[in-house]
């Protein structure tokens, strides 16, 4: 029996200390530095609301949290968006348009730092799953952010989502996860999201010094960051795996 209850993530006033220790350790910092993300975000927020849950404690502390958006699509795996920004501006163009969507698409999910290695995180997977069930989706997709990733930056995401461990389970552990609750890969995404900010701003988000161009593995990547410092820029390129639930 789940020691938590399932709501709107807008259904009742939260603090910002009861959000940002939720988020304390859920994303690193150049997360939000792709610049075609933020030309949907906003929108995403506005027009899908219902779409966001948070699995509360009993004593009303929030456990974790995800959301998603509504997308047509076809059952080919050739039509899916090819990068997080691309899931967003397909999403809100169908909304603008008014056009009939049937497949949800888990965008993101967050766990409590002291509640990893529960249950909770395969519970907010099916809340999600019901989620867009609920609201009348028939697919349900997650482009995984894979979690051990960062830990293999120089190994092609071809390759890494290929390993498995000696039960046949998959080898990263958000993705085990997913399998584990009815989800299959269904394609990659090489190219999910680009991450581009100043030499200065790469310093910060890496906390690392950056003193010439060149290739650097920085903490929680999962690639490599390119740096120019003669044009002052950096760049990062992530890659996602989609899986399919329904």
């Amino acid at each position: 029996m789940s020691h938590y209850t399932v709501e709107s993530t807008a259904q009742r006033a939260w603090t910002d200390e009861q959000m940002e220790r939720l988020f304390a350790e859920g994303f690193p910092a150049f997360i939000t530095a792709d610049p075609e993300v933020k030309k949907y975000i906003s929108r995403v927020r506005d027009y899908f609301p219902q779409l966001d849950a948070i699995l509360v404690s009993q004593d009303g502390q929030p456990a974790a949290t995800g959301w998603g958006v509504p997308i047509p699509w076809a059952d080919d795996v050739a039509d899916l968006p090819q990068s997080f920004a691309d899931i967003l501006r397909v999403a809100v163009e169908a909304h603008e348009s008014e056009l009939d969507t049937n497949t949800f698409v888990i965008c993101g999910g967050v766990v409590h730092p002291q509640l990893k290695g529960t249950r909770i995180a395969t519970e907010l997977v099916q809340a999600l799953v019901k989620l867009g069930q609920d609201h009348g989706m028939t697919r349900v997709l997650a482009p995984l952010r894979p979690t051990r990733k960062h830990v293999y930056p120089l190994i092609s995401i071809e390759a890494y989502a290929s390993w498995v461990r000696e039960d046949g389970l998959p080898f990263d552990p958000w993705l085990r996860l997913h399998v584990r609750v009815g989800g299959r890969v269904i394609a990659l995404a090489p190219h999910a999201q680009t991450m581009i900010g100043s030499v200065k701003e790469w310093e910060k988000w890496a906390r690392m010094p950056l003193p010439a161009s060149g290739q650097y593995v920085i903490p929680d990547g999962m690639s490599v960051l390119h740096i120019d410092t003669a044009l002052d820029v950096g760049a990062y390129v992530e890659p996602n795996i989609w899986i399919q639930h329904l």
